[in-house]
């Protein structure tokens, strides 16, 4: 097999790919397959890995793909701190600004996200936000290609990841998919492709001079207090609990959220005690003339959209709508006994898992779906 031409390369001749995300989205996997497509289909050399926690939805994951000439051998095995491309699988990660670390004038980054490349650059890479920090910037909605072609979010920037790159091809990228996912999920094999195909071919590149050199990206990362041994809490305390009361679990949802239509509540609760997150908030009032807990609206920033509740609202006072549609949320109610303001919730990404089943049948009711 003839080997593709890496267009760069570091130091020590390697190609180096970093994806951030967070569990559910399936980065795991998809860098599983960005390893094996090199060696494969590329004629390069190629090692993956990823690093995680506990693997529940919501928690953050890496993934490093390192390619080389077939020739050379890859012998080192340490996470990857300068990328030359790195995939971010959700906009929402990027309010933690680590997860650009490293990002330098050889970066490509790729974001899952409905806004446009210059709007991206605008926002995060430049004027009051910091400096530019990258190469380039490549946006694809890949949450909404999910949705209309039943696949995963994973499968789109698959290909959306070897479009950027500029050394893959889609034959070779629909191949590997096959051969992954074919026969264990042989029912979805054709939207996972279709989702390749669209990652691959709407993908959105913009390319600008980058300003940061290595020294300025040493000095900045470690002004981002990034956790070391000379950094590390004086005990090795690790304040960031585990806990869902400190985290903001938007950004596992699955792009549907639960509308509440307060007029035909009966405040029989059933929301409340199917719930997994604490989403519901009751508090004393008037219902029907006598005193009661009575339901006031949901914390979205627990809400990771298992819609576990519009099953079981017996009034349909809960119904199903799609998050894009709904930027603003009218019964958007915080949880007030949490001690913690929403500003020091920990940030990650939105939940990529979508059901291969049909919604085109339902009927639309106020903004949801029932």
């Amino acid at each position: 097999m003839k080997s593709v031409v890496l267009p760069k390369t570091n130091q020590s001749g390697y190609y180096e790919m970093r994806l951030e995300s967070i569990g559910g989205l399936g980065a795991n996997l998809c860098g599983k397959m960005l390893g094996e497509l090199g060696i494969r289909y590329l004629g390069l050399n190629s090692a993956s890995f990823s690093s995680y926690g506990s693997e529940k939805t919501g928690t953050p994951v890496k993934g490093y793909i390192r390619y080389c000439d077939a020739e050379k051998e890859i012998r080192v095995h340490s996470p990857i701190v300068e990328p030359h491309l790195l995939c971010i699988f959700h906009e929402a990660l990027l309010q933690d600004r680590s997860v650009l670390n490293g990002c330098c004038s050889e970066t490509t980054v790729v974001l899952n996200t409905e806004k446009t490349a210059q709007e991206i650059v605008d926002n995060y890479f430049s004027g009051e936000k910091g400096r530019v920090q990258a190469a380039g910037v490549c946006t694809i909605p890949a949450q909404r290609i999910a949705m209309e072609s039943h696949a995963r979010v994973n499968v789109v920037m698959l290909g959306a990841v070897v479009a950027a790159c500029g050394f893959g091809s889609l034959d070779a990228v629909q191949q590997i998919c096959k051969d992954t996912l074919g026969k264990k999920y042989p029912e979805s094999l054709e939207a996972n492709l279709e989702g390749i195909q669209r990652g691959y071919q709407e993908l959105q590149k913009m390319e600008f001079e980058a300003d940061s050199s290595h020294e300025e990206i040493e000095q900045r990362d470690k002004k981002e207090s990034q956790w070391g041994y000379e950094t590390a809490p004086i005990g090795g305390i690790n304040p960031h609990l585990g806990s869902s009361v400190i985290s903001d679990l938007s950004a596992s949802r699955q792009g549907y959220i639960p509308i509440f239509r307060p007029e035909k509540c009966i405040n029989c609760a059933l929301c409340d005690s199917t719930c997994p997150d604490m989403v519901f908030q009751f508090e004393k009032g008037i219902y029907k003339d006598r005193e009661m807990m009575v339901n006031k609206g949901l914390d979205y920033y627990h809400c990771k959209g298992c819609l576990r509740c519009v099953d079981v609202c017996p009034t349909g006072a809960l119904v199903r709508g799609i998050e894009a549609e709904c930027e603003h949320k009218e019964h958007f109610l915080p949880n007030k006994d949490l001690l913690r303001k929403p500003d020091y919730y920990e940030k990650s990404g939105a939940d990529g898992y979508i059901t291969s089943e049909s919604y085109l049948t339902l009927e639309r009711v106020e903004g949801g779906e029932v």
